[in-house]
């Protein structure tokens, strides 16, 4: 999701001003509809949906105008791959608390990615894992609520803030379990808002700390989601155009 499509239409379906066109998605399970922007007569741009799983979708590009019926211009398929964001974001959900798979993540810390790569890394993972289906009961610490914040484990959040992701630090706080995290220790005594702070990560530090911390600017500036029961409202400011998604 969140990719910049182009429609080119064919001489025939350049219209007046006054027509509207939209793009509707359809999945196994879910529906997005999309508004478009004019770039010319002949263009259209809007943003790709972030999907609930990886399929080819029908999509149909669709025109209204006031006072006629809308009208299905052209029918094509569009395909939602599952690239390595996904794969990540999978993995690390599944991991929670698994020790063992928290722990192996730690090599990434030693070859650590340059600062334009950790960003990019930052916005792809926490991209995929808002559009995971999580399940209901799913918690940042894991599935084992039984232990105590006494035990010393390796967490999902340390492992955000050991890289510098803020965007996924963020999601994981929103998450149950998030802000329980910070104050567990690892085995070396580190937690996440400390690893922070000997890291010199001031934004995640304040992310962390400051109870009226904000969602870090490339989304908040970005987009705008509302949510309500299974429909949701997202508006993209850059290309000021809305998507509704409604579950099937």
């Amino acid at each position: 999701g969140d990719s910049v499509i182009t429609v080119q239409l064919t001489e025939e379906d350049k219209v007046e001003d006054d027509v509207v066109f939209y793009l509707v998605f359809t999945g196994s399970t879910v529906q997005h509809c999309t508004s478009t922007r004019k770039i010319n007569p002949g263009s259209l741009e809007t943003i790709s949906p972030g999907h609930d799983c990886c399929e080819t979708v029908k999509v149909a590009l669709c025109a209204s105008r006031e006072g006629h019926p809308v009208l299905i211009v052209a029918e094509e398929s569009f395909q939602f791959v599952q690239d390595e964001a996904y794969d990540a974001a999978q993995f690390l959900a599944t991991c929670a608390g698994n020790q063992q798979a928290l722990n192996f993540t730690r090599f990434l810390d030693r070859s650590r990615p340059p600062a334009a790569d950790v960003d990019f890394l930052d916005e792809k993972v926490a991209l995929a894992f808002r559009h995971l289906k999580l399940p209901a009961e799913w918690n940042v610490l894991g599935a084992d609520q039984s232990l105590t914040e006494n035990v010393p484990r390796e967490t999902l959040m340390h492992f955000a803030v050991r890289l510098g992701l803020l965007r996924l630090t963020w999601f994981l706080l929103q998450q149950p379990g998030g802000r329980g995290a910070l104050s567990i220790h690892n085995n070396e005594g580190a937690t996440p808002v400390s690893l922070a702070l000997e890291r010199g990560y001031q934004k995640l530090h304040q992310l962390l700390t400051e109870e009226e911390a904000r969602e870090p600017d490339s989304w908040s500036t970005l987009s705008h989601t509302v949510h309500s029961g299974d429909y949701s409202v997202k508006h993209h400011r850059g290309l000021d155009v809305y998507m509704l998604t409604a579950e099937a």
